[in-house]
């Protein structure tokens, strides 16, 4: 079945509060959606983001994102007053995320809901059956808050090293703000589930993202130190990254510890089965990140400011996927298979019949191969004109070479009428892939101010962008659905 999508986090919704939520936008996007003969939606990682307000650098792989908890909804329960949530500066501009200002005042807004939250059998029961990873999640929040937000690495040594009896004391000692954690998980997990149960009705599906790596400072890490490459101290050994390529010379320093994964594979790989059981309750496709990562990864010495000196390490390969989908058949994966693919690593996508991706974006650029020319795809792959790691497609017609762009109006044929950025949408929708996605700036034909993300670089233009309230309009539901009938992905 051939089906379209779109790509936009919850954060880009327009809305009051500084930030897109899971409230009155979502579900207008999700009618928005249907309108425009979409059948998916295509989300970032929805974890609480951490360093450098990055979506892919998250506390925990498993806690949603106190930021996109809906408020308004919060205020028709009686746990916050209007006059309360107006007393906050939420944002100095409707277009733009404000980081600093939300964790200002975000979880002093939460904290008078919990004030006013009476508890009760619901909660009790989300906390029993979530006892797997948010007991120790919410004493590890805990934990951090009364620290002032230190690392677990900086954390006396009997509770950095997970001491039983330091860690009852802290059971003990923050019991109100353990619970308080696990009431922000709550209420995260049933708006989740409201939107979701709308989606499902609407016949609009979810794509989510799942990192290959979580951060140094993560409750991953701290209660699994030993399916990492830690040293006695805990003290990373190797970090992960990306080699200098025609985009970075330096390469691409993530920072994340790299995983033991012969340790991890004499469980069958049991922590990662875990994780992804829990992505595959949360959407109904999983985009696995940095595909490449599990044939063979870049290692970096810790301590290095770049990753110019890092090699290549045999990864799982094969046993890895074979486990993930033998462990969990009813998982539906995409590959991100960009950057640098040897023979190996599209044979580890093919053999396991996994639909990679093709970014429109890097088909008429002579740094990429020209596998991303559409007549080169296989149907088992999504078509993206863009992804959120890439520059709008109005940027790319506006910044790149003569000759780049005389390729692309030819090979497209596109015209100043029909509009180029419209013209690469039509190419991706025409195309043979099963899939095809667009992110939502490139329907909006924005251009560099709405770009998503610059990786490798930490400035507040990332992760900030949000729509303007009105510009997803029926106008454009109606082109959007005329294309999706035109080319038969309007399922």
């Amino acid at each position: 079945m051939r089906e379209c999508g779109v790509l936009m986090h919850i954060t880009s919704l327009p809305g009051p509060y500084g930030v897109g939520t899971m409230g009155k936008s979502a579900y207008e996007f999700i009618d928005f959606l249907e309108k425009a003969g979409q059948s998916w939606w295509q989300l970032l990682p929805l974890g609480p983001t951490g360093y450098g307000d990055s979506p892919y650098q998250s506390a925990s792989a498993y806690a949603g994102n106190p930021y996109l908890i809906d408020l308004e909804q919060l205020c028709s329960q009686g746990l916050i007053t209007g006059q309360e949530l107006d007393s906050f500066q939420w944002c100095r501009s409707e277009e733009k995320v404000d980081y600093g200002l939300l964790y200002e005042n975000r979880w002093k807004a939460l904290r008078i809901c919990y004030s006013r939250f009476a508890g009760g059998e619901d909660f009790d029961a989300f906390c029993r059956e979530n006892e797997s990873w948010l007991a120790d999640f919410a004493l590890f929040m805990a934990i951090k808050q009364a620290k002032g937000g230190a690392s677990w690495y900086t954390w006396e040594e009997p509770l950095k090293m997970r001491c039983p009896q330091a860690l009852d004391e802290a059971r003990q000692t923050y019991a109100d703000e353990i619970r308080f954690q696990s009431f922000v998980q709550y209420l995260f997990a049933r708006q989740w589930q409201a939107l979701r149960g709308y989606a499902k009705a609407k016949g609009i599906r979810f794509i989510g993202d799942v990192p290959i790596y979580v951060p140094l400072d993560s409750v991953e890490v701290w209660t699994n130190p030993e399916l990492f490459q830690l040293d006695e101290s805990l003290t990373p050994t190797a970090v992960a990254g990306c080699p200098p390529d025609a985009f970075s010379e330096d390469g691409q320093l993530w920072g994340n510890p790299l995983y033991r994964w012969d340790v991890m594979a004499r469980d069958g790989y049991a922590w990662w089965l875990r994780r992804m059981a829990a992505a595959g309750k949360l959407y109904d496709m999983v985009r696995l990140d940095h595909f490449r990562g599990f044939e063979a990864y870049w290692a970096v010495p810790y301590g290095d400011t770049t990753a110019k000196n890092g090699r290549w390490v045999k990864g799982p390969d094969h046993s890895f996927i074979a486990a993930l989908l033998s462990g969990l058949p009813q998982l539906s994966l995409i590959a991100e298979d960009l950057g640098f693919l040897t023979e190996e690593v599209l044979a580890l996508r093919d053999d396991f019949s996994l639909p990679g991706m093709k970014v429109l974006g890097f088909a008429f650029d002579s740094r990429e191969p020209s596998e991303y020319l559409p007549h080169t795809y296989p149907e088992n792959s999504v078509c993206y004109t863009g992804t959120h790691d890439n520059m709008t497609t109005r940027q790319w017609f506006d910044t790149a070479s003569p000759e780049a762009v005389a390729y692309a109006k030819e090979y497209m044929a596109l015209t100043e009428e029909e509009g180029f950025v419209w013209g690469m949408i039509r190419t991706a929708y025409s195309s043979v892939s099963r899939l095809a996605i667009v992110p939502m700036q490139d329907f909006l034909c924005l251009g560099s101010n709405s770009r998503m993300n610059f990786p490798g670089t930490l400035t507040d233009c990332n992760w900030t962008w949000r729509a303007k309230d009105g510009i997803i309009s029926c106008a454009l539901a109606e082109r959007m659905l005329k294309l999706a009938i035109l080319y038969g992905r309007k399922s």
